[in-house]
């Protein structure tokens, strides 16, 4: 009894406090137009500033928090609320009334029901909207969205969309159809599902609505704010599929970085991109792993998951207009997959992404939906209204179930546990053999033929007719779409640079891997000691110096072609992702993969000539070895040249792989050693041969002023066989770059 007069007492201290503090409040208020002279006139501002803070005042002091006891505490509460009105008739006269009102009846209300909400988070002059309310605790506490410039709003809408695939026979060819007329739409702000089983299109579609595809196989119409697809949207898209293409020796912010270094915009400097990485890491969850390498088949590195969220990543961080995803969820557990899509629905302005089976509640953030079957359209509209419309139809779940499974099982043509249509019961009381089961269940070819038919007369002339709705954007922003020009994040010279810088970074680990140096020495040992300390003053000695030096041609003309040509076909992914979105120009990243090899290939054969030159006892002169290493790096970027034409011809290991095998072999034969006389209908060969004139360059070095001369090989400058080793250096190089400009990488290359 005592504790609750003393709190009671203490609640009537309060109150009465806060009726002085407020009166006193409206007094400074009612007495501010005075106190201020004419050149300082009152603002609303000013004015929302005292109200703000008074009402704050009024909130913290009629909390139920601040004070405890039975029915007493309304007392507390009325002489709050009539101090409040009593506030508000004083200062009706200079206008600060009604938002203070609003606000100090609105931190009341939520008094009432026993939350306490901080006075910084109360105004008067903003309502509550959604990005107030907080995220789903299960999938994380809301982040700050990170993106600040704006984004081009695009509405996508796709109307009897059709591809078709050519399968070509030893004899016939046949025409099969993925998608057969889908239609749909999608404004900024919404996230669209492509659901339905494996097989039944959702990855053509999703790579279709991307610019993904050819379109000459493709019918109906896709518009991007009314007008087709256009070069310019490659910088507005971001694409993550479903196979993660990452470099396995890059770690996951290096990978990042060069993302957000090759795609940002031009205006922003290196550290804001930089910058603009870290945001997306932490965005993503990534701050644990960001200096772990991403890993591969035969390279440890990040969790499958933390690998998605990095392709994720690279597309999020260009802050794109449409995101488009292929299965971005697979391989995470329900409640991360459900903090991707949150994170996705606050960076992305749309997401467009194919998803298998969902959680419920990873369903309810769906706002339209396009379920699929067998290439047709099962169901277009809001995701919340699905059960209802094939409820409508008569399917409907006879348990509970997750309506992510309900639309799967239809789209299977799998009805247990599924009401059955009466039409379709018709269909197998009638005793037809072709549609009767044991179960008395229609087979799943009937089901899906009446899930076709039933969309077709109800839902898709009513959607067909809301995409001919105009859109309420200027005609400058539909003409910006159709613009052809593209937005490169960096100049040619910048993507060089960056490109050359990651070229080496990744290739670093291959190139100095312990195989390959015990590789390359264990030759060098092996050739030393066979040739250990010969005799260069014999003509007999020089005969087996001449073997030695014809062997250097071969060994590094043979080793840099087979290297080289796993570069492209290796590579093919990643050029065509990255290219598909515009990163850089094909011809910047050509010169920056052929350049960065350089250093990495010219270290090793140091070291080779290093211990074959002084163990073999070829002529101790500093001229004559530098000038055989010259050579040798000349044969090197000559057969990386061809190694580097034959990949990018075939874009395909095994045939390059034999291609490159006949013609080292023939190179090799043609060299000059094992035969000195060729017919002159098949002498050609040899010139085309970097190992016939590697081999007549390092004899000219070693022995130009000896008599005789060594097989018969005129010891004159080499000016002639230099010319012939940069032509094929060019040569093949050029070759290369026309391969894979003419090569389909993507649309639009």
């Amino acid at each position: 009894m005592e504790k609750s007069m003393n709190s009671t007492t203490l609640a009537r201290t309060k109150s009465e406090q806060l009726v002085i503090e407020t009166q006193a409040a409206a007094t400074q208020t009612s007495k501010s137009p005075t106190m201020q002279n004419e050149d300082a006139p009152i603002t609303s501002e000013s004015m929302g500033t005292l109200s703000r803070k008074s009402s704050q005042r009024m909130v913290v002091g009629a909390s139920p928090g601040r004070s405890s006891g039975g029915n007493k505490n309304n007392s507390h509460i009325r002489k709050a609320r009539s101090a409040q009105v009593k506030l508000d008739v004083e200062e009706l006269s200079n206008g600060a009334a009604l938002s203070r009102a609003s606000s100090a009846s609105l931190g009341l209300s939520f008094s009432f029901t026993g939350f306490t909400v901080p006075p910084d988070e109360i105004t008067d002059s903003k309502p509550f909207s959604d990005d107030d309310i907080p995220e789903d605790i299960e999938a994380g506490t809301c982040k700050p969205k990170f993106q600040t410039e704006p984004t081009l709003p695009i509405y996508l809408k796709f109307s009897d969309v059709t591809y078709k695939v050519i399968t070509k026979g030893m004899t016939t060819s046949e025409e099969r159809d993925i998608l057969n007329g889908i239609t749909g739409a999608v404004s900024p702000g919404e996230v669209l599902a492509l659901m339905g089983p494996s097989g039944s299109g959702k990855t053509t579609l999703l790579n279709l609505l991307g610019g993904r595809l050819i379109q000459s196989t493709v019918g109906g119409s896709v518009t991007y704010n009314d007008q087709p697809y256009s070069k310019f949207l490659k910088s507005k898209i971001g694409f993550v599929t479903q196979d993660d293409v990452l470099f396995p020796h890059l770690t996951v912010k290096e990978t990042l970085t060069y993302t957000a270094r090759l795609r940002l915009s031009k205006a922003l400097s290196r550290q804001q991109k930089e910058k603009r990485a870290i945001d997306v890491i932490y965005e993503l969850g990534l701050e644990r792993c960001q200096d772990t390498m991403i890993g591969g088949s035969f390279v440890r590195g990040v969790s499958g998951g933390e690998r998605k969220r990095v392709c994720i990543g690279n597309e999020i961080i260009i802050n794109p207009s449409l995101l488009f995803l292929d299965e971005p969820t697979s391989g995470l557990d329900s409640t991360t997959a459900l903090r991707t899509v949150q994170t996705l629905q606050n960076i992305a302005e749309t997401v467009i992404t194919t998803i298998h089976q969902p959680s419920s509640r990873l369903f309810h953030k769906f706002d339209k939906l396009v379920l699929l079957g067998k290439g047709s359209s099962l169901y277009f509209g809001r995701a919340s209204e699905a059960m209802a419309y094939f409820s409508s139809i008569g399917c409907s779940p006879l348990i509970a179930m997750n309506p992510a499974e309900f639309l799967l099982d239809l789209a299977n043509g799998n009805i247990n546990d599924i009401s059955v249509p009466s039409e379709l019961e018709d269909k197998v009381q009638m005793g037809n053999s072709e549609t009767e089961t044991r179960n008395e269940k229609p087979p799943p070819a009937v089901v899906h033929e009446y899930l076709v038919e039933a969309y077709e007369s109800r839902v898709a002339e009513n959607e067909k007719k809301k995409l001919m709705t105009p859109l309420p954007l200027d005609d400058e922003i539909k003409l910006k779409v159709f613009s052809s020009k593209r937005e490169w994040g960096a100049s040619w010279w910048q993507q060089y640079c960056i490109l050359f810088c990651r070229g080496i970074k990744e290739r670093r680990h291959d190139y100095f891997s312990w195989l390959r140096i015990t590789q390359v020495l264990s030759t060098a040992i092996i050739l030393g000691l066979l040739w250990w300390q010969s005799d260069s003053k014999s003509t007999r000695g020089r005969q087996d110096q001449a073997g030695l030096l014809f062997f250097i041609a071969v060994f590094w003309g043979f080793f840099p072609v087979f290297t080289a040509i796993f570069t492209f076909p290796q590579e093919r992914a990643m050029l065509s992702k990255e290219r598909a979105a515009d990163m850089y120009r094909l011809s910047a990243y050509f010169l920056a993969r052929t350049t960065s090899d350089l250093p990495l290939d010219l270290i090793l054969p140091v070291l080779f000539l290093l211990v074959v030159y002084f163990m073999a006892g070829l002529r101790l002169s500093a001229g004559r070895f530098f000038l055989s290493m010259l050579t040798v790096f000349l044969c090197i970027i000559a057969a990386q040249g061809l190694g580097l034409a034959i990949g990018a011809t075939l874009m395909d290991l095994k045939r390059a792989t034999t291609l490159a095998s006949v013609t080292v072999m023939t190179f090799m034969l043609a060299g000059g050693y094992f035969v000195k006389k060729v017919p002159v209908f098949i002498s050609w060969i040899r010139y085309m041969s970097f190992n016939y004139h590697i081999y007549k360059l390092l004899l000219k070095v070693q022995y130009q002023d000896i008599t005789p001369p060594v097989n018969g090989i005129k010891t004159d400058n080499g000016l002639w066989e230099v010319g012939a080793l940069v032509a094929m250096i060019f040569g093949y190089r050029v070759l290369a770059y026309l391969s894979l400009r003419r090569m389909q990488l993507h649309r639009g290359a």
